[in-house]
Order: C-alpha cells, then structure tokens, then sequence
C-alpha cells in the first residue's frame, strides 16, 4: 500500500533566508545556475545536493551535512511530522493558481507488472531516459539523507480539501508557515505534527494509487538503495522503504503541466521534415511566440521549426495515426522512427529552442499534456513516451531533510 509516513524532518534554523539557502531540483540546474545558488550562500543546499559526482565530492557533501546539523544551521523536528507545502503562482495563461500538497515518507514499492493486480500501488507514469551515471545513489549511500523530493499525484478523492483543513486548523492553533517567494512562485511549508490530521490524510492515500509525476528516477534509486539495504539486514519496514516524497491529489485545478518540446539531430533537415510530411499535412505558421503554443492546443496541431527559425504547422492526416496513442511524443517517435541516426534532445523552454535552432537539425514544438491522459496513464497501468509532462512550478529543495535512520 502506498503509505505515507511521518518522520523527524531537518530544516533549515527559523531564522534562515529561504530563498538563499534552497534550490531547485537538482537535475533543472545549469551548471551556471548551481554556481550562483552556491554563491548566495555558504549554506545553500547545492553544496549538499549537487557535489562534484566523485567520491571526494560525496564524501564532502556528507561532511558538509554532517556540520550543519551539528551546528545548528539545520535543525530535527522532535518528534514526527509531514509537512504540508503550499505553492502560489500565476499559471501560463495568467490565472492565479495554488496547489496543496504533503511531504512525508513515502513507500518504496515495487512497479506492478500490469494494471491487473490487487491492491493500491506506487505507478510511473512514462517511460525514462537511460542515465549512466549513478550519482544519486551514490549520494544517498554518502549522506544517509533523502534530499531533492519525488513528486507524486493521488487519485484518492478528497485529499486536496482534508489537506486544506489541516492547514487551516494548524494556523488558527498559532503555527505559521516558512515562506519564501522567488521566480513569481510563493512556497509555504508547515510541519504537521497533529496525530488525527495525519490518521486522515494517510487513510487517504492509503485507499488509491499514487502515480509519479515528477522524480522517476529518483524513486528508482530508492528502489535500488531499498534493495541495497535490505540486503545489509535492514528490516522490511526499515527508513529505506521509505522515501522523501510530496503528494497532491491529480485534479485540474491542482496541477500545472507545460510541454518538453523535441529538439533534433543526426540527419539533414530535409530528412526530418519528408519523414513527417507522410504524416502530417504541412503548412506555413508564424515565428514562434508564446501565443502560437495557446493556438497549437486549440487548433490540434505541432509546429515544426528549420534551423533557420522559420516555423510551419503541422496537421496529423486522417488515419495516419489509427492505432497510435493520442500523445505527441507518441506521433512524434511513430513518423519519425524510420530515420538512421536520428537523436532526439528536450526543452520547455520556448526562447531555448529557437536559441538552440541555428546547431541542430530541427525541433518540433509540442502540446502539453492533458490532465485526463494522465489520469487514463494511471487507470489502465499505461507508459507515455519518455519526456511527455512537465510539472510545474518546481518544488524547492532544502525545505525537508529526511534522515534515513528512523
């Protein structure tokens, strides 16, 4: 089952600047932009979370953690707690936007082999990219720590509102939330240390499948350090079955999911553009702005960008894609896969496209992905094609600590 468990989470001291002590999630770094997170602060979570992927640079994150809990720059709740993490932004479309959710311990489980099966379960939601390196694991092994949390959805209806009352009847007994804003994002987070809220909120999760929205590979590592552990003797219900995650509950109004558009290489231009012209009715489109990505998702339809900037829309033909999974990523790998060599990179980021133009082969925007395709991914035990989703904004990293010794 799902579970959801409360631990004596690490925190940065009361007093600490939020904003110059987190960070995004590890893997939307720049190195760039982990250098001057590093450079706000002496204790800015990059120096733990981001080491050089040497054993040296493991060994001094976990020196450098073990410092700040001895002196005070992180410190451990007394007892048990999830922390409920609230975000406040304007959306893509300019709507003012919050999503609720919870921070805990989530259970390390096994992905089940198909969607027939008893019982709630952990779910990815696509399938990932290969990653050679082994850095996470490794700094796992170093730390002891779960650091940069797994972002899982709940079909558990009801959670967004037990969610809410939690928070309410936290705030109205005196507790206030760690805020910080950055990026046009609020973060809030208040521990929760309230035996019947957390009884509520656990019997939620625990009656539905939590799917991973964001941290797939993060949550493989915790299968494999699960694995290593157990095998060192740990008990089955040890710290590492257990792993640092924030859940919300999968409805619209409490997710935000942008397009991670295709950028390519490997074959001439003309190549790409035969290869999806069997698929896909062309025709000219104007230089790509934000608005042509609100067109594209009324008007059902890609756009395909030349090296030289210029754009041109892409229709699907009638029945060229009968039997093919409505996704783009999907249509994509389907009138692509006959092209040798053909590589494929990937950015959300409209203005990184277009830079990126004038080096590559090509790219080929795409929709975001609906919120009812990635419900029916979780229903009937489906994978999207690697890259299809990208939540947003992203959770910040340095909030919670969870120490892997309880």
């Amino acid at each position: 089952m799902p579970e959801l468990k409360p631990f004596r989470a690490w925190r940065y001291r009361p007093t600490a600047d939020l904003a110059a002590v987190t960070a995004p999630p590890y893997d939307v770094l720049s190195a760039a932009q982990v250098a001057a997170f590093a450079a706000r602060d002496a204790h800015n979570i990059v120096h733990v979370d981001v080491p050089p992927q040497t054993p040296a640079g493991y060994a001094g994150a976990a020196a450098t953690l073990g410092v700040w809990m001895a002196d005070g720059t992180i410190t451990r709740d007394n007892t048990p707690t999830l922390t409920l993490y609230r975000l406040s932004f304007t959306d893509a479309a300019g709507a003012s936007r919050q999503v609720i959710g919870v921070l805990g311990g989530l259970a390390v489980m096994d992905y089940p082999g198909t969607a027939h099966r008893d019982g709630t379960a952990v779910l990815p939601h696509e399938n990932v990219t290969k990653k050679a390196s082994t850095d996470r694991l490794d700094l796992t092994r170093a730390t002891g720590c779960n650091l940069s949390p797994v972002w899982g959805l709940s079909l558990a209806s009801g959670l967004t509102q037990a969610l809410q009352d939690a928070w309410d009847a936290a705030v109205a007994t005196g507790s206030q939330p760690a805020t910080l804003t950055e990026d046009g994002v609020t973060h809030e987070v208040l521990p929760l240390a309230d035996a019947a809220a957390i009884a509520v909120i656990g019997g939620l999760l625990d009656s539905a499948d939590v799917l991973i929205a964001d941290g797939h590979h993060r949550y493989g590592v915790a299968q494999q350090y699960r694995d290593e552990r157990r095998a060192a003797g740990e008990a089955p219900d040890g710290p590492a079955s257990f792993t640092l995650t924030f859940v919300n509950e999968l409805v619209d109004d409490q997710l935000s999911v942008e397009a991670i558009h295709r950028v390519y290489d490997g074959a001439p231009f003309d190549v790409l553009r035969e290869a999806l012209a069997a698929c896909f009715d062309l025709s000219p489109a104007p230089a790509p702005t934000p608005a042509i990505l609100a067109e594209m998702k009324a008007q059902g339809r890609l756009v395909l960008l030349a090296p030289d900037g210029s754009a041109t829309w892409l229709t699907p033909k009638p029945g060229a894609f009968d039997g093919v999974r409505n996704l783009d990523g999907a249509l994509l790998e389907h009138a692509l896969a006959g092209i040798d060599g053909l590589t494929v990179s990937y950015e959300h980021d409209l203005d990184e496209v277009t830079a990126k133009l004038a080096g590559h082969t090509g790219a080929v925007l795409i929709r975001p992905t609906s919120i009812d395709e990635i419900r029916r991914t979780a229903t009937e035990g489906l994978l999207m094609p690697p890259k299809s989703t990208f939540f947003t904004p992203k959770l910040r990293t340095g909030l919670v600590i969870r120490q892997l010794d309880e």
